[in-house]
């Protein structure tokens, strides 16, 4: 049975596999369009092994908020070629969906756990991994329940999916705001909620690194405290969320914004491929 060109492009678009995989699964099949499907994932499950120390800096981030419920996830791939496709894209869909439906925020368990299919997410990613002829691998989750929620999906360039994603619970709903503070996550980048939640020893640090500094531009021992402490402001004012300027208004600390909204963030995630 012969085969076209048009073959060959589709067999690549439906598995991401290379051209010449491509030409070499038709050439076997004798240009039978499924058995080249079957000899291309065959091909991949056996390469699954050699795939594994392969770096997966590629991919996307997916994310769902609903009511009081938002998830996350992030599932990586070797290049952008198959990032773009459907097939990579679908598969972390399904995951999603499963991840909205268990609540599992826990990478370990959620890879034992059951799809509605039947299969493990293991066997899922394990599948997309042989199909698409890459190391495929679910890097994190993130679950908020309870309270209401927000999320804000960013793409760095319009021909990838999403590549940064924040999901944020708030005390209660308050319009926009939720997407806004949403928003000022992913362009900022704060590393911890408030104050509270900055390990103490990295408080600690901070506050060392910024006497020995005062010490040593000369300035006067009597004010060595208070600079000490102006500089540990300001690293608060860098790392933490709500004391950070918000983004669309450098006037206000993201806490002003959110207390004028009349709630309160108590927690968020932000996760960049490949971070």
């Amino acid at each position: 049975m012969a085969y076209t060109a048009e073959d060959v492009k589709r067999l690549r678009e439906v598995t991401a596999a290379g051209m010449l995989d491509c030409k070499k699964a038709l050439d076997e099949s004798g240009g039978d369009f499924d058995k080249a499907v079957e000899i291309i994932r065959v091909k991949g499950q056996k390469g699954v092994t050699k795939r594994e120390g392969r770096t997966t800096s590629n991919g996307l981030v997916a994310a769902k908020a609903e009511g009081n419920t938002a998830v996350m996830l992030e599932l990586n791939c070797e290049t952008d070629f198959v990032a773009k496709g459907d097939r990579f894209q679908a598969a972390a869909n399904e995951l999603l969906e499963h991840l909205f439906a268990s609540k599992i925020s826990d990478v370990a368990t959620f890879t034992a756990s059951k799809l509605a299919s039947g299969k493990t997410v293991q066997e899922h990613v394990d599948e997309a991994n042989a199909t698409l002829g890459e190391k495929i691998e679910l890097r994190r989750l993130a679950v908020l329940d309870g309270s209401p929620v927000a999320l804000y999906l960013h793409r760095t360039s319009p021909d990838l999916p999403p590549q940064v994603g924040v999901i944020v619970q708030l005390g209660k709903a308050a319009g926009d705001t939720g997407k806004d503070v949403a928003q000022h996550i992913a362009a900022f980048a704060p590393q911890y909620l408030n104050r509270e939640a900055v390990p103490s020893e990295i408080v600690e640090n901070e506050r060392r690194i910024a006497e020995e500094t005062a010490r040593a531009e000369g300035k006067p021992d009597a004010a060595i405290a208070k600079i000490t402490e102006g500089r540990v402001t300001g690293f608060y004012k860098d790392v933490t969320l709500l004391e950070q300027a918000f983004a669309k208004d450098n006037k206000k600390s993201v806490k002003q914004v959110v207390d004028e909204a009349g709630t309160t963030v108590s927690a968020f995630h932000r996760f960049r491929v490949g971070q």
